[in-house]
């Protein structure tokens, strides 16, 4: 067997790999956050009020472990003295949810918690991304195929199919299937349950709406220009594996961005003021009472996983290319 026939059943191995480790991250927690206090007892919140944070949205991380959200709202209500009464209704709506331990809600929970210091509900956030992300994980799925063919013409092949595929998908499924609009009205509800300004809010829905269609353009359009540049450019293909390694980092500058938006961006009806913070990204952090945690979870070993096995088929590729050029 010739060296290069070893070399792309290399490339192909690692590709798969990380064509794989895509797909699974997907479905997996990427990033945990926990907040503690003293009004949240660890043998009933073992790891504080925590979240886990996923490409397709933000879930529960608390344990089923006893009845421990009344009293923590309890102590948190007597904290509140003169502002007690204006936040009554949240509060009595985490002791319904909250009521025994299978239905502990730690996202409904870090909610109320923001809510008293005038932060934005945990959904309002990243919506865009949120709604395309599986369109975009679908659309360097595509690239990974695309890079794995050795011949410029099955590598189109594969990328028009692929690339009409996940276009079509994502004009049915948010459009026609009413997917955004369903969004779209979720984002409001939530947003609502921060302050009741419905003219400002459904300019919030609207500009949400908008900021997606044009996304969904981009994607489109980036699409052809993949195209454009594979079928055009010598070296342009080795993109289709440069641009999905770098997730990992895309994910951290997204987070880390609307983190920076929450930390700025609060409302001065919050029942405590404070000052404009970045909250933390990596590491561990202190806001008025609590102790905040935010690390990386197993799903952004994953994305390692993937980054690493494209960077090392992406040199193997290179080398291809460059002896293919000598000769």
């Amino acid at each position: 067997m010739s060296d290069q026939k070893k070399q792309n059943i290399l490339i192909t191995g690692l590709t798969t790999v990380a064509l794989v480790a895509l797909i699974v991250a997907y479905f997996a927690p990427i990033w945990w956050v926990s907040l503690t206090a003293p009004n949240y007892p660890k043998d009933a919140f073992p790891d504080g009020i925590r979240i886990h944070f996923h490409f397709n949205g933000v879930f529960n991380g608390c344990k089923a472990i006893g009845k421990g959200t009344q009293m923590g709202n309890e102590t948190m209500q007597a904290d509140l003295g003169e502002h007690s009464e204006r936040y009554n209704p949240i509060l009595d709506r985490s002791k319904d949810v909250n009521k025994d331990a299978e239905s502990l809600d730690c996202v409904h929970e870090m909610n109320t918690i923001n809510h008293y210091v005038g932060m934005y509900p945990i959904d309002t956030g990243s919506p865009v991304e949120l709604r395309l992300s599986k369109f975009i994980f679908g659309w360097f799925g595509v690239m990974l195929l695309g890079f794995m063919a050795t011949q410029r013409r099955n590598q189109l092949k594969i990328l028009g199919v692929g690339f009409s595929g996940v276009a079509v998908w994502m004009v049915v499924d948010q459009i026609f299937m009413g997917q955004l609009e369903s969004f779209a009205a979720h984002y409001y509800h939530e947003a609502s349950t921060f302050f009741n300004q419905p003219d400002v809010l459904a300019q919030w829905k609207a500009n949400l709406i908008l900021a997606t269609k044009i996304a969904m353009g981009g994607i489109v359009a980036a699409m052809v220009i993949i195209m454009l540049g594979v079928w055009k450019i010598p070296g342009f293909s080795l993109l289709l594996a440069l641009v999905p390694a770098f997730l990992p980092l895309f994910f951290v500058i997204d987070y880390a961005g609307w983190l920076w938006f929450f930390g700025h961006n609060m409302h001065p009806w919050g029942a405590f003021t404070v000052k404009p913070f970045m909250p933390t990204v990596f590491g561990e952090g202190k806001v008025a009472q609590f102790s905040t945690f935010s690390y990386p979870y197993w799903g952004y070993a994953l994305l390692l996983l993937m980054a690493g096995c494209l960077m090392l088929a992406l040199l193997l590729r290179r080398r291809q290319m460059r002896d293919f050029s000598a000769d």
